[in-house]
């Protein structure tokens, strides 16, 4: 592979994590799904979810983002190691919630990616989310919501 079409591959990876992040922000569960392959999977192992397929994705997000009074992700360049039409690599979340029900939390977390490149572009075959830290201390802030659309 040149190095011109390994710098787009990079690219296009970095976007679509980008979009994954983007679409959780504006509660979009029909566009989140549609970045995973056809039997792409999203796993949260601690807390119990593993959704495969872009239905279970579409509807899991659903779920989670009910359950969220605000939400707030920051994703953060990681590695990537290309294979063909396949590849992996890793991003560095940060995350900040308060749910419905008042709990919070504050976490930076870490995404094992599987990445396969496809008709419509590079999409996630799996993603792994790992939390590396978590606060649950109740944040003392409030969410200011608004449009701008």
């Amino acid at each position: 592979m040149s190095s011109i079409e390994s710098i787009v591959d990079r690219f296009e990876i970095e976007a679509l994590r980008g979009e994954f992040t983007d679409s959780v922000m504006m509660r979009d569960p029909d566009r989140l799904a549609s970045l995973f392959t056809e039997d792409g999977v999203w796993r949260i192992p601690g807390a119990g979810v593993e959704l495969t397929g872009r239905e279970q994705i579409r509807d899991g997000s659903k779920r989670l983002q009910s359950q969220w009074d605000f939400f707030v992700q920051t994703t953060h360049p990681g590695t990537i190691q290309i294979d063909g039409d396949a590849a992996a690599g890793r991003a560095y979340i940060s995350e900040l919630a308060r749910l419905q029900d008042g709990r919070s939390g504050l976490n930076y977390a870490v995404y094992h990616d599987r990445y396969q490149r496809t008709e419509d572009g590079w999409k996630f075959a799996e993603r792994v989310y790992e939390v590396r830290y978590l606060d649950t201390t109740p944040l003392s802030g409030s969410a200011q919501i608004e449009s701008h659309e």
